[in-house]
């Protein structure tokens, strides 16, 4: 049952959908602050005006809606840079590790590939002499 369970996780395709919806989700918080705390306030701001520092009021003094908070987006930024370096060194790297020891690349260049002209395979090393399928000798590697 575990074992089933462990090749479901370690499949390249799970790992990939992981990745991207940790990603999706940082980055609508990014999203999110960057509508609340900028794009708000400017819709909000009922006549012009500005004060300079971490954030404008655009509006009357005090008055929260009409405040372009750039502290927060910020903040959001700054959250972003962590929040994506910590998948990266927690999931990413070990999972590249893994698969490498397994022969898999993931998350990088494919390694140079060649076609074989008599079966037409493309998936042979760039170095390679012969053919794995039809033992065909192969051109030398340009």
């Amino acid at each position: 049952m575990f074992k089933g369970f462990r090749k479901f996780l370690m499949h390249g395709d799970v790992i990939t959908v992981a990745i991207g919806l940790v990603v999706a989700l940082a980055f609508s918080t990014l999203v999110k602050a960057f509508t609340d705390s900028v794009i708000n306030p400017l819709v909000a701001a009922a006549q012009p005006g500005s004060k300079i520092g971490l954030g404008w009021q655009l509006g009357e003094a005090g008055n929260k809606e009409t405040f372009v908070d750039m502290g927060s987006f910020i903040s959001a930024i700054v959250y972003f840079i962590v929040f994506m370096t910590v998948v990266y060194f927690v999931i990413v790297l070990p999972y590249k590790h893994i698969q490498a020891r397994r022969g898999v690349t993931v998350f990088g260049d494919e390694p140079a590939t060649k076609a074989c002209p008599e079966c037409l395979s493309a998936d042979l090393p760039a170095d390679a002499r012969r053919c794995k399928h039809c033992a065909s000798e192969l051109p030398a590697a340009a």
